[in-house]
């Protein structure tokens, strides 16, 4: 009914994940395997609600209409379980805005923020860019799964600065869906010490292999009074182009504290197509996206097997949710930058750069697994017989 094994050409639409390639990796003849997009198209439902509002003469201001959060209800009870009300609900131009628009309004120049490491990176700019104090608690890595350190978080935590924890749940790129005891230990720790949790739940949608994402402000009441949670259809459905995301928090003064931030930079209008993709999204999109999860889940086995019978040396855990992989390279003993200039100029395949995520990163790569399987296949070939 879906077909995800085929190839739909981008050259032309100024892709990101095509159009970079000679700046990232100094070359066009990449297979582009890292920007966290998909290369396959976007639900039918959503094109078709796309086209008829572009059949409309005029692209003028929009509002969002109850529609627009009645559909964030909705899907949130339908695939999280998650009872939320209409007014606990914002929008945002992006979840990444979204956690600038928070840092600015929740803390002072100087003032700590957690993070988990290694992580997307635009954690670290987010933090950074608007001088506050990274604070990393560096995930610990058993036998490739990967738990937080709760005993530095407690340390951390306590410190009189420190003001905010951004958790990434499910976490980018190492792939873990937090259990409902990991995250209760996240929020007494920052409950007992006054520590705002901002949420990025941005890939909650996309558990595989029979995990369940537990949304953070669901654990019991007084999370849901500390926190404010990140989430999009983007990365659920391909439609990271519509910049389209919202917040959700349970409490009206973080509520209000936000959204006078997004205001007061002028970033609330929002664009005309983006409400018409989320409802569209969430209302029409359950049947196809447990066929994408289900083509996700087949892909990761497909490269878990190649490489276990080809290159026994480069390993991975399972992710629990994301089409990301983060790839263990560390067997070659070769530097990081070794290990890019092979991948890229002998393979001619484009990962990010472990060490972009952070220094944690050192021997390591991030793939991204949502291309049709022959795109896969052709990138692993080319990996193997270069390595030969």
């Amino acid at each position: 009914m879906y077909d995800f094994d085929k190839l739909i050409e981008r050259s032309g639409t100024n892709a990101y994940k095509l159009d970079l390639r000679q700046r990232y990796f100094g070359t066009d003849d990449v297979i582009p395997l890292w920007v966290a997009d998909m290369d396959f198209a976007a639900p039918e439902a959503v094109q078709q609600a796309i086209q008829e509002r572009a059949k409309h003469e005029i692209y003028g201001y929009t509002i969002r209409k109850e529609e627009f959060t009645g559909a964030i209800v909705d899907w949130c009870q339908y695939k999280h379980n998650w009872g939320i009300k209409n007014d606990w609900i914002e929008y945002s131009p992006g979840v990444v805005p979204a956690l600038v628009f928070s840092v600015l309004a929740f803390s002072e120049i100087g003032d700590g923020v957690i993070i988990n490491t290694p992580v997307y990176p635009p954690f670290y700019s987010v933090v950074a860019d608007n001088k506050r104090k990274i604070i990393a608690n560096g995930l610990v890595n058993v036998d490739g799964k990967y738990e937080i350190d709760f005993e530095l978080l407690e340390q951390q935590a306590s410190l009189s600065d420190t003001k905010i924890f951004i958790l990434c749940s499910p976490h980018n790129p190492v792939g873990r869906v937090w259990t409902k005891e990991e995250l209760m230990r996240v929020h007494e720790i920052c409950s007992k010490n006054n520590v705002l949790v901002l949420a990025d739940e941005i890939h909650a949608d996309l558990t595989l292999f029979g995990n369940e994402h537990t949304p953070f402000a669901s654990l019991n009441d007084e999370a849901a009074m500390n926190c404010i949670s990140f989430m999009a259809p983007s990365k659920t459905c391909n439609i990271a182009g519509f910049s389209t995301s919202y917040v959700v928090t349970a409490n009206p003064k973080l509520l209000k504290a936000y959204r006078d931030m997004q205001n007061r930079l002028q970033l609330h209008m929002g664009h005309l197509f983006s409400g018409v993709a989320l409802c569209s999204a969430y209302n029409h999109g359950r049947d196809w996206l447990e066929a994408l999860k289900a083509y996700l889940e087949r892909n990761i086995l497909f490269v878990e097997d190649f490489l276990k019978e080809k290159m026994p040396e480069v390993s991975f855990y399972r992710p629990e949710a994301t089409y990301l992989i983060w790839m263990n390279f560390k067997a070659w003993n070769k530097s990081q930058k070794e290990i890019k200039d092979f991948l890229v100029k002998e393979a001619k395949v484009g990962l990010n750069d472990g060490v972009s995520f952070g220094k944690d990163g050192e021997g390591f790569m991030r793939m991204n697994i949502a291309s049709p399987r022959c795109v896969l296949e052709q990138a692993l070939n080319q990996m193997y017989e270069a390595r030969k």
